[in-house]
C-alpha cells in the first residue's frame, strides 16, 4: 500500500503517508488502516480535481464538497458519516502538524441518522415546501437548488459574476486551476425569485448568497435553514435533507422525458450510470412509457431482425467456468490496489 502511494499524484501525499504510518505504529487493525487509506485517497483526489495541489489550501468548503460527492453516490448517511469521521481525524492530524489552520475544524460537519440517499421529494411535498418560503433570499436559494440541480457547495461558492439572469444560466467553476466547469439553467419561477433577491441584496457582496452580517453562507447554515422550512411545511418527519433537492431536480426532469444523456452534464456526473441511479421514474411514467411502447408494437412499426449479442451470451458460461459451485461471486475486503482512479 505504501509503495503504491508514492506513485500517486495526490496533494499532500507525504502527509497521508505519515498519517497512515502513525496508525501502524499505534497498532490499528489492518482493515481500519485500509479503510482510512481508501477514504483519504478519494478525499485528496477531490481536492486535486478542484484545482488544489497543496493541503495548505484546504478549507471547510472542501469538506462540504466531499460530503456531497459521497452523497451523490447514493450511500447511506451512516456510510457517509463513517467516511467523514476518517477525514475529520486526518484533518485533526494536519492541524497538529500545523499544515492547516485550526479554523477548518472549529465546527465539525454533523449528519443526522438514519437516512438514505438518494431520495426525491414527492411532488405534493415540493409544493408544500415552496408554499412556506417567505424570506426572499431563502426562496431564491431553494428554487436555484431545485431548478438547477446544483450541489449545495456549488451554490454557496457561486459569485454574482457567475449568474446571467437574462439567459437564465449559472456558470459553475469546478477548480480555477483546472478550468473545468459546466453551465446550468433555471426556470421562470427561479428567475423571478432571483430578481427579487438581486433587488434586495448588497451589491458590494462578492458571493451570490450570503448570511446576514457576513460575506458568505455556510454549509451548516443552509442545512439549518432548510430544516426550519421542513418543519414549517409539516414535512420534518419525512427525513428530507437539502441535498434531496438535487435528486428531486433529476427525477422531475427524467419523468418529464429528458434523456439521461442530457441530464448527466447538467448534474455534473462523470458517468451516465451515476445519473441512472440518481434519478427515479414514477410508477405513472413507467405506465405511460409501457403503453406508448406497446402501441408501437401493436401497430407493427418495428422492423428488422433481432440478433443475439454473442458477448452477452458468453457471460453466463464464463461465470460458470470461473465460479465453482458454492463459491461467492465476490471476495471479502483484501489488499488495496495502489494505483488507479479515485473511485472508492
Amino acid at each position: 500500500m505504501f509503495d503504491g502511494l508514492a506513485l500517486m499524484d495526490l496533494p499532500g501525499r507525504e502527509h497521508l503517508e505519515s498519517y497512515l504510518l502513525g496508525m501502524v505504529r499505534r497498532n490499528f487493525r489492518r482493515l481500519t488502516i485500509v479503510q482510512a487509506f481508501r477514504t483519504l485517497k478519494v478525499f485528496l483526489c477531490c481536492l486535486r480535481d478542484n484545482g488544489k495541489d497543496r493541503l495548505e489550501e484546504l478549507n471547510r468548503r472542501d469538506l462540504e464538497a466531499f460530503v456531497e460527492r459521497e452523497q451523490d453516490r447514493g450511500l447511506k448517511l451512516s456510510s457517509v458519516k463513517a467516511k467523514l469521521d476518517r477525514v475529520h481525524a486526518f484533518v485533526g492530524f494536519l492541524i497538529e502538524e500545523e499544515v492547516v489552520p485550526p479554523e477548518v475544524l472549529v465546527r465539525k460537519i454533523r449528519l443526522r441518522l438514519p437516512q438514505y440517499l438518494p431520495r426525491a421529494l414527492d411532488p405534493a411535498d415540493t409544493r408544500r415546501l415552496l408554499s412556506v418560503l417567505e424570506d426572499i433570499r431563502d426562496r431564491a436559494m431553494v428554487l436555484v437548488l431545485l431548478r438547477t440541480g446544483m450541489r449545495i457547495s456549488e451554490l454557496l461558492a457561486s459569485r454574482l459574476s457567475d449568474l446571467n439572469i437574462d439567459e437564465r444560466r449559472i456558470v459553475i467553476r469546478e477548480g480555477a486551476k483546472t478550468r473545468r466547469g459546466r453551465i446550468v439553467y433555471f426556470s421562470d419561477d427561479c428567475r423571478d425569485a432571483l430578481k427579487s433577491w438581486l433587488d434586495r441584496r448588497d451589491s458590494q457582496k462578492e458571493f451570490l448568497f450570503y448570511a446576514h452580517g457576513r460575506n458568505t453562507f455556510s454549509y451548516s447554515s443552509a442545512w439549518v435553514m432548510f430544516d426550519r422550512y421542513l418543519k414549517r411545511a409539516g414535512l420534518a418527519h419525512k427525513g428530507y435533507t437539502i441535498h434531496c433537492l438535487r435528486h428531486t431536480f433529476a427525477s422531475e426532469l427524467l419523468n418529464a422525458r429528458m434523456r439521461l444523456e442530457c441530464l448527466q452534464p447538467l448534474l455534473g456526473h462523470d458517468s451516465v450510470q451515476v445519473t441512472r441511479r440518481y434519478a427515479k421514474l414514477t410508477d405513472k411514467t413507467r405506465e405511460e412509457e409501457y403503453f406508448r411502447a406497446m402501441a408501437i408494437i401493436e401497430r407493427g412499426i418495428i422492423d428488422g431482425t433481432y440478433r443475439l449479442d454473442h458477448q452477452l451470451q458468453t457471460i453466463p458460461q464464463e461465470a460458470k467456468r470461473l465460479t465453482p459451485h458454492g463459491q461467492k461471486l465476490y471476495d471479502e475486503p483484501g489488499p488495496v490496489s495502489p494505483v488507479g482512479g479515485c473511485a472508492d
